[in-house]
């Protein structure tokens, strides 16, 4: 991907700041907006596609009188470059500050903690991203703390939050990196790699279509390459072996296996979590369980070589410093549910998320998977009312990886419907699915 191709970040943010979390639903909208106005103009997710990646820099008339409508200011504000002339030829490079509007929710933080940014601080933000040739400004430092803020959002309170926050942070280092000296310049796409692969996780768990994480890997890839960094590349390989369904295993082990065995080094603890996802492709694959269990002895190997955390694990800190021993092991629990072994799964959940703290997102995740451990050991109640507690901690949140393996216990359950605890757990899934 060259460099230059960049999404058109501030119609993204908008979307997502007016609720259209996802290309289809802004699609659906503009059609509604356009008979509303009367136009008879329709667009398909190829055409939000193309203006997302800025693949077509200036709407036609009619679109424009749709845009406007929809978000209530001009097209440059969108991030839309107006022709020099009707041509259509492109006019000089413009920047202009991210409308007050997009930015009072993009960067306003939640909850009764600081604003990962107020409008005071993105000003300044955006000030520094333009001054950026000198090197007495802490640009690099609002932007390091406004995407550990961002990401602890997510943790906290979901995608559809942290999502716009990203995004302008993104477009920020992308400004300031075009005019930076060298030293600033690799710094920043370094860091620009940090955000981008947060990016992608953050597209996935609120429901983008594939293309849009695959867009955002690649970007995060293409900064790591370019700023040398070989394990941030390696984890991002990790990343999207995550992001892999299920149903790929063999991609998903394809992947996971590059991050270990490529040309560099992943620190100790995303390199166990590497070999962990391994373990579980392989599973999918219906590998052997001593395969299985023996790739999993590498995972715990590997996290015995890391070096204790200090503090807090944030994500422009060393890579993988989130990656514990607890989380190995209920990440172990899956790996033994995706190869049969539903018994030994159900023991390793009870024993460490009882025990172990998690992040709201990822205790609602390993909950979810406990419940559908539990109907396959043959314990339908308890796996509804487990699966209840997950949904109660993802409902707000609309935490996306949860509420799919929801769904998957709720099909799980289905012959068991006629239970009170399963049909209440159903009953209340479809509730969250409405609305």
């Amino acid at each position: 991907m060259p460099e230059h191709a960049v999404a058109n970040g501030r119609i993204v943010a908008a979307r997502v700041e007016h609720g259209w979390y996802t290309q289809e639903d802004f699609a659906s909208a503009y059609d509604d907006t356009a008979r509303a106005l009367r136009e008879q103009a329709r667009i398909s997710v190829r055409q939000v596609r193309r203006w997302e990646s800025g693949e077509s820099t200036w709407p036609n008339r009619d679109a424009r009188r749709v845009l406007e409508a929809m978000f209530g200011c001009p097209m440059e504000d969108l991030g839309f470059r107006r022709p020099a002339r009707p041509s259509g030829r492109r006019p000089g490079e413009r920047r202009r500050q991210l409308e007050e509007h997009v930015r009072r929710r993009t960067f306003l933080g939640l909850l009764s903690t600081a604003p990962v940014l107020d409008l005071t601080a993105l000003d300044h933000l955006i000030t520094a991203a333009n001054q950026a040739r000198r090197h007495d400004i802490d640009l690099l430092g609002h932007l390091r703390t406004a995407l550990d803020d961002a990401a602890r959002t997510d943790g906290l309170v979901g995608p559809h939050e942290a999502l716009p926050t990203v995004l302008g942070i993104l477009t920020a280092i992308n400004s300031a990196a075009r005019t930076a000296v060298e030293d600033l310049r690799r710094e920043l796409l370094a860091l620009g790699a940090r955000g981008a692969e947060l990016a992608a996780w953050l597209h996935r768990d609120a429901g983008a279509p594939a293309p849009a994480v695959t867009y955002w890997h690649h970007q995060a890839k293409e900064w790591a390459t370019l700023t040398g960094d070989g394990a941030m590349h390696a984890y991002v390989l990790l990343r999207q072996a995550q992001a892999t369904d299920r149903t790929d295993a063999t991609r998903m082990l394809d992947l996971a296996r590059a991050a270990t065995t490529g040309p560099w080094t992943l620190p100790p603890r995303p390199r166990a979590e590497a070999f962990q996802q391994q373990a579980r492709a392989l599973a999918l694959t219906g590998a052997r369980l001593d395969e299985v269990a023996r790739t999993l002895d590498h995972a715990h190997t590997a996290l015995g070589q890391a070096a204790p955390t200090h503090g807090p694990a944030t994500c422009t800190g060393p890579l993988g410093d989130a990656y514990t021993g607890e989380r190995l092991m209920v990440q172990s629990a899956i790996c033994y549910r995706e190869a049969g072994h539903h018994d030994q799964a159900v023991s390793l959940f009870r024993e460490h998320l009882a025990t172990a703290t998690f992040a709201p997102r990822d205790r609602a995740f390993f909950t979810a998977q406990y419940s559908g451990a539990l109907v396959a050991a043959g314990e339908p109640d308890e796996a509804a009312t487990t699966a209840m507690t997950a949904l109660t901690l993802a409902t707000g949140a609309r935490f996306g990886q949860v509420l799919a393996e929801l769904h998957r216990t709720a099909e799980d359950l289905a012959p068991h419907a006629k239970r009170p605890p399963v049909r209440e757990f159903q009953q209340r899934l479809v509730e969250v699915a409405a609305a």
